[in-house]
């Protein structure tokens, strides 16, 4: 007995000194019963409790502490991680859409989704990096809150942390002899490293998208698997077997709306006269977009006419703000509508075709109208009298962004809402409208673009856009439900979202990192006002302090990096060089894993 007990209690022991992984191949390897195998793990965990149990009783206070930190950061990231779940919005409500509307509607909600998401992390870093400290520097506010501001973003905003002429150019430091803050410096890094950091998601989402829609397409929406294989077993809710239902008919449908597709054959009239129609559709409509462009810049130059002479009343010189926005609004919630109308009437073979062309329109009008707004901020605001341009500009786009907000909803009333009444009661030939999913995407990106160049001149602009796109993903939501029908023509839109990525990169991401470059490297900053006034360019910042670190032997490596590295051009020629290599042995990978694919998915048909 004494001997059995020992050897049990030599075994529980060296089980208690092995890690879990070895514990558990030992345990499952004995040649004892599961009874007598859960007896010794239960004496093994209690064992292994006796030993952290003496083991903490000798541990130092500084151990201690170090321990409670640590559950303290694991407890905090916890909360931040549910915190986070929870801003994933509705993931019911876009598979109720994805099961009604198909994937081409879904594509806009889940594009939506990730631009709300995107902006919270950009309000998180300007607000962490920029605005918190320049609370410790802040003066108090003298100007009067009317309401008005709300639409104008001028009067009481203008003297608070939304905009670049408020922030303090000192370094700050509340601790004499402590550590400082310079605010010149954290201004231009925080807003670089976030459009590197921009630039770094943004390739990534799209060489996900693209390896997700194009690269293995049938491993996600294979035919045959979704007929067979995708039915999820633990689904017992009979609502949700309903929508797992609707889901998987959609998508089958629009699968089997691609395999059946016809192709038509058209005579040598037909195909001239089709031609003509396109010709004729793509002069109108670039001709549209050329005098809206001219529109826009007359109207401007005006405009800062009158905010350079001033108003003898302040409700003229608040109505006088918004006649820039609301114009420019007007033109590109209009203008849409006429593209939608010549795209019918050029009468496209499959509804992409037709959806792809409206984007293509749309993005030429909207990135043609931001880029003449750019050179108009760039060359005449950046050169007019104005004490603190850079506000100006700030103001600017912020009355762009709430009246664009505006003119959304409106556009979710009278497009959707009132189309609906009409085509039910009035002319019932109508019938209910549908997602128009061209223009609406385009919105976004437009939007989008307007908050990244905006953010150099106003630091919490995303955070504006964060409450913007929020009310537009519930109104378009509730908009789609009650008032549009799915689409006529149900077809698969596996590449939609990487377009939609595409475009926001290109020209959309690019054209404003070409904006930025210009303000920081090549204009020069307002005397009386911002964290750059009194230099030459913002980029003077850096140079100025890599000359003080010239003075520091500890600090050497960072001028060497500067000197041979950023400033040099044979860097940056060696580093694109090298990613255009990658990128190209990079596709040549994907074509020899397509190619692969298909000889595999040909054998198994076989």
């Amino acid at each position: 007995f004494f001997h059995g007990f020992y050897a049990e209690e030599t075994l529980v022991g060296n089980l208690a000194s092995m890690s879990t992984s070895e514990r558990i191949k030992a345990i499952q390897k004995m040649p004892e019963t599961m009874k007598k195998k859960r007896e010794i793990r239960n004496k093994v965990l209690k064992e292994i409790t006796k030993k952290s149990r003496h083991r903490s009783t000798q541990l130092c206070c500084c151990t201690q502490c170090l321990q409670g930190i640590a559950v303290s950061f694991r407890r905090f990231g916890n909360s931040l991680s549910e915190y986070f779940h929870l801003l994933q919005l509705q993931y019911k409500t876009l598979k109720v859409i994805g099961a009604e509307f198909g994937t081409s509607v879904l594509s806009y909600f889940i594009f939506l989704k990730w631009l709300l998401t995107f902006n919270i992390f950009s309000f998180l870093i300007n607000f962490g990096f920029l605005t918190i400290p320049q609370f410790l520097a802040a003066e108090p506010n003298n100007l009067s809150f009317t309401g008005l501001e709300l639409l104008t973003g001028a009067g009481y905003f203008q003297q608070t942390v939304l905009y670049y002429g408020f922030y303090t150019n000192a370094t700050i430091s509340k601790i004499k002899n402590g550590p400082s803050y310079n605010m010149q410096l954290a201004y231009i890094f925080t807003v670089g490293l976030y459009f590197v950091i921009c630039f770094l998601i943004l390739l990534f989402s799209m060489a996900k998208s693209f390896c997700r829609n194009f690269i293995n397409p049938q491993a996600h929406s294979g035919n045959a698997s979704k007929l067979l294989c995708t039915w999820d077993f633990n689904i017992t809710n009979e609502k949700a077997v309903k929508l797992k239902q609707k889901n998987l008919s959609t998508q089958i449908k629009e699968d089997l709306f691609e395999v059946n597709r016809e192709v038509l054959s058209f005579s040598v009239r037909e195909r001239v006269v089709c031609i003509a129609v396109h010709f004729a559709s793509w002069v109108a409509s670039l001709g549209t977009a050329l005098a809206a462009c001219a529109g826009v810049y007359f109207l401007s130059t005006n405009n800062l006419k009158l905010f350079v002479k001033g108003h003898r009343n302040d409700l003229e010189s608040q109505a006088a703000m918004l006649v820039l926005p609301v114009v420019t609004s007007l033109l590109n919630a209009f203008i849409p509508f006429f593209y939608s109308w010549l795209g019918r009437l050029e009468r496209f073979h499959t509804p992409g075709q037709h959806i792809y062309v409206t984007i293509a329109r749309n993005i030429i009008l909207k990135i043609s109208i931001v880029g003449i707004l750019c050179y108009y901020w760039l060359n005449i605001v950046a050169a007019s009298e104005s004490q603190c341009w850079e506000t100006l500009v700030g103001q600017d786009i912020y009355r762009l962004i709430v009246v664009d907000f505006l003119f959304c909803l409106l556009g979710s009333f009278f497009g959707e809402f009132l189309r609906r009444i009409i085509g039910t009661t009035v002319c019932v030939n109508l019938g209910l409208p549908e997602f128009d999913i061209g223009r609406n995407v385009l919105d976004l990106i437009y939007a989008q673009t307007l908050t990244w160049i905006g953010i150099l001149f106003s630091p919490l602009m995303p955070g504006i856009q964060i409450i913007a796109f929020s009310i537009v993903f519930c109104v378009k939501k509730v908009s789609l439900m009650k008032n549009c029908q799915p689409p006529r023509k149900v077809w698969r839109t596996a590449q939609m979202t990487t377009s939609f990525m595409f475009l926001l990169f290109f020209p959309s991401f690019l054209g404003v990192l070409s904006v930025i470059g210009v303000t920081v490297w090549r204009l020069k900053p307002s005397d009386e006002c911002g964290p750059f006034r009194g230099l030459s360019s913002m980029y003077a910042a850096v140079s100025e302090w890599i000359e003080i670190l010239e003075n520091y032997t500890a600090s050497k490596w960072v001028v060497w990096i500067y000197h041979n590295l950023i400033t040099s051009e044979l860097f940056f020629f060696i580093l694109s060089t090298s990613i255009l290599i990658i990128a190209y042995l990079y596709w040549q990978i994907i074509e020899g894993r397509k190619i692969m694919i298909k000889h595999l998915h040909k054998q198994i048909i076989n």
